[in-house]
């Protein structure tokens, strides 16, 4: 399917409280979310996150993108997947098809240590705040640790299955923290782009357990691709619209001295979908510029947060112990279901005889070394 294809109307996806991690209701109501769409809201009220915590770090990212290209080199990315890329750069192709890249800037920060310490170059303007950003980082895996209790809680096995597999103190993990900038369409750096084509980030799946997205009001152009192969917009607001939170002076900010924090988008990754046999929907969605700016009208910059959740790289991705999973992978296997792509190079239930299960860090070198071209060649292996 083109990029350019236009989307319908947008989804309606559920909002969960995710306060009580040990409801059995919510955890049904996020299993039926992430096998039907892949994709879920996380009311924000139900998170550790404070308001400030999510306006503070929106600051920081947008202070270092506009820090100057000089200040960011010596940062450039790595193939253990840290640092600074500009997707003017050509380093990475995430549009499944290959054919277009992303016009995006990215920061990735990967784990920090047991002193707090990022295990990476920080470029000066985000230096000063390593424990400010580390704490956003924690309060990430914090959620995250919740969502995957609901999840195992839907599934019927025990809350500790996922959560123990993901535990940051038990060894180290492919977990990323990620700034993300798209500059607006009207930027002159944009001059040789088609804008009824390229995208700010191509068609792609995430690559691990569960995603966790911020956003600002004001800033809208998620699209997922539906179980019909078109694309549905996601709101950045969902259900309701408040223009006193929106963009009053063009850049999605509000008025001064308040700060909107929509609900935190969550959505399904590749792994996590292996690891169930595609009971566990990783869901293509892709980054587009909202319609009234393809069209020539007023644009701004899009700016993002996300926290891609990963399990301990000595995780051994075997089929997840849940008899909803043994049921949906029975019905494939019996031409009952509709066979479909699972995650990334198929489920773990459908290992060959006699062959080792992944390892949760060989599944995501696989994935990385198809996305940065500078990896082309690499071996699996950390």
């Amino acid at each position: 399917m083109a990029e350019s294809a236009a989307a319908g109307p947008p989804i309606k996806l559920p909002i969960l409280d995710i306060s009580d991690p040990k409801d059995p209701l919510v955890g049904k109501a996020m299993l039926g979310a992430a096998t039907k769409y892949g994709f879920l809201y996380v009311d924000s009220k139900g998170t550790d996150f404070a308001a400030d915590d999510v306006r503070k770090a929106f600051e920081r990212s947008k202070s270092f993108f506009a820090s100057p290209v000089e200040e960011k080199e010596p940062c450039r990315i790595q193939s253990n997947n840290r640092g600074w890329c500009a997707c003017t750069l050509r380093l990475w192709i995430l549009n499944i098809s290959g054919s277009i890249g992303d016009f995006k800037e990215v920061f990735n920060f990967g784990e920090f240590n047991q002193a707090g310490k990022a295990q990476q170059p920080l470029p000066p303007s985000l230096a000063p705040h390593e424990p400010e950003i580390r704490h956003f980082a924690e309060l990430c895996n914090k959620t995250c640790a919740r969502i995957l209790s609901l999840l195992a809680l839907g599934l019927k096995v025990s809350p500790s299955f996922f959560t123990t597999a993901h535990d940051p103190t038990q060894g180290s993990t492919g977990c990323i923290l990620r700034y993300l900038y798209y500059p607006s369409i009207s930027a002159p750096a944009t001059a040789t782009y088609d804008h009824a084509v390229d995208v700010r980030a191509g068609a792609h799946s995430d690559y691990g357990s569960i995603t966790l997205l911020f956003q600002r009001p004001g800033q809208p152009g998620l699209e997922i691709r539906t179980p019909e192969g078109g694309w549905a917009p996601v709101p950045v607001e969902p259900g309701k619209f408040n223009s006193k939170h929106d963009s009053q002076d063009g850049n999605g900010d509000g008025d001064a001295g308040e700060f909107a924090f929509p609900p935190i988008l969550v959505n399904i990754g590749d792994l996590l979908s292996y690891w169930t046999d595609g009971l566990l929907k990783s869901t293509v969605h892709r980054v587009v510029f909202p319609a009234s700016e393809r069209t020539g009208n007023a644009s701004q910059d899009r700016y993002s947060i996300v926290y891609f959740c990963h399990p301990l790289d000595k995780t051994e991705l075997v089929p997840v112990p849940s008899e909803m999973v043994k049921a949906y992978r029975e019905g494939k296997d019996a031409g009952q279901l509709e066979e479909e792509k699972v995650g990334f190079g198929g489920g773990a239930g459908n290992l060959e005889p006699g062959k080792r299960a992944l390892t949760a860090v060989e599944h995501l070198m696989l994935r990385l070394n198809a996305t940065y071209d500078f990896r082309k060649g690499e071996e699996t292996a950390v």
